[in-house]
């Protein structure tokens, strides 16, 4: 009996399927050398667009409390700064192999949550951010290139990115509603 228990043990091991956890598809940078320092870099207030997480799952962008729908237009909005406002980021142009001069966003994001936000209302704020970025440069393939961007030649893409570089920045998580 505990030979044919121990078969059947086996059987079922063998023909289930384990459950695979998914992440976040991020690309880290590499570890710096000993030898090299770490700077500080100053970034402009101008240039800084904080999107706050709260426990409570809200969410301020830019210092007003906006509702999900609404962050990937707000961040839109500050990485084109097309009206050349002055509360929204900074333009340099740059000259970019195989394109020429094209101004540039000094823009930065920087995503802030509390230590108790849930992981849910963290990917979805994850989503909306990354949502912007990606229709901006779909955007601008089909304006200069014809094509959407996933379907651009690696060089095209190469600029695309460069252009509509992901300058996010997370912070580490705080408790936000305790004082200090």
């Amino acid at each position: 009996m505990a030979d044919i228990a121990f078969l059947m043990l086996i059987f079922f091991i063998v023909n289930s399927t384990m459950d695979v956890d998914a992440g976040l598809q991020r690309m880290l940078p590499p570890m710096p050398d000993e030898s090299q320092q770490q700077e500080k870099v100053e970034v402009n207030r101008r240039n800084l667009f904080v999107v706050l997480i709260t426990s409570s799952g809200r969410i301020s962008a830019g210092g007003q409390l906006i509702d999900i729908s609404q962050l990937k237009d707000k961040t839109r909005e500050f990485i084109l700064n097309s009206d050349d406002n002055p509360s929204l980021p900074e333009k340099e142009m740059k000259d970019i192999a195989n394109f020429g001069l094209y101004p540039v966003s000094k823009g930065v994001i920087s995503l802030q949550n509390d230590r108790s936000t849930t992981y849910d209302i963290y990917i979805q704020v994850q989503n909306e951010l990354i949502r912007a970025y990606n229709e901006l440069r779909d955007e601008f393939s089909m304006q200069h290139y014809g094509k959407p961007f996933v379907r651009l030649e690696e060089t095209q893409q190469k600029v695309v990115r460069t252009i509509y570089n992901q300058n996010i920045s997370e912070a580490e998580p705080r408790d936000v509603g305790k004082k200090r």
